[in-house]
């Protein structure tokens, strides 16, 4: 690997055909290395304690534990292990619990590739790793959502500037109305040098926005952020 890091990666699924093909399409992708495979979320949760991986592959319905629950004990016994969780349909009512639970990470199961390493990748780097379909399941939720039913379904085209759906006097935990841009923005799966280019500032005053914004919501990190985001109704509107 000429020195280059390599990420250890767990895959939990209770299909056999599935979790195989996974493995086998993980074994082809550079920098990854598959320490283990689990049929079960407590086999999960026990070959994490064993093998220490850098990111869970984690179906989210599974017998004994189901996916959810195991990503809540990961998080919690290894806080340093990240889990992307597989989804057989974008609309998967685990979705929002798992986001809560911990999960960085949403990938339908007939992602490619491509798609699988590029959300590794992000979760790795600290940014949520979300596919296009989940995305756009993530905002259909949060049109269909009380905080929502007054304004307009989100637009599939980002807008130029972003405004939160919630009113400054409205913001909850003390945000101002800059710190709700860029949360609605982190919502929008925007890496932090995306952000300062949409709001004409320096990454180093969105990380300051970033951190504020943490410490007054306590939520850990971005996928957190988004579901903070989500329940609070703190998204982008087309003005």
């Amino acid at each position: 690997m000429n020195g280059a890091a390599v990420t250890r990666v767990l895959v939990a699924d209770d299909q056999t055909v599935v979790r195989e093909g996974i493995v086998m399409l993980l074994g082809l992708l550079p920098g990854i290395e598959v320490v283990g495979a689990a049929a079960d979320g407590e086999e999960a949760v026990a070959l994490v304690e064993r093998h220490h991986p850098d990111v869970v592959l984690m179906d989210l319905r599974m017998p004994r534990v189901d996916g959810v629950e195991a990503t809540r004990r990961i998080r919690a016994a290894h806080p340093g292990t990240e889990v992307v969780v597989l989804t057989t349909f974008a609309d998967d009512e685990s979705l929002f619990p798992a986001l809560q639970a911990g999960a960085r990470g949403y990938l339908t199961k007939d992602a490619g590739g491509e798609e699988i390493a590029k959300a590794i990748a992000d979760v790795r780097s600290g940014a949520a790793g979300l596919s296009p379909q989940v995305q756009l399941r993530l905002l259909e939720r949060l049109s269909e959502s009380p905080a929502a039913a007054q304004g307009p379904a989100p637009m599939a085209a980002p807008p130029a500037a972003v405004r939160p759906a919630v009113l400054p006097g409205e913001l909850p935990d003390g945000l101002t109305a800059r710190e709700a841009e860029v949360l609605a923005l982190i919502a929008e799966g925007l890496s932090n040098t995306e952000i300062a280019q949409r709001l004409f500032v320096s990454p180093a005053t969105v990380k300051t926005h970033i951190n504020n914004l943490f410490a007054k919501t306590a939520v850990r990190d971005r996928a957190q952020a988004v579901a903070y985001a989500f329940r609070h109704g703190i998204t982008g509107t087309q003005q």
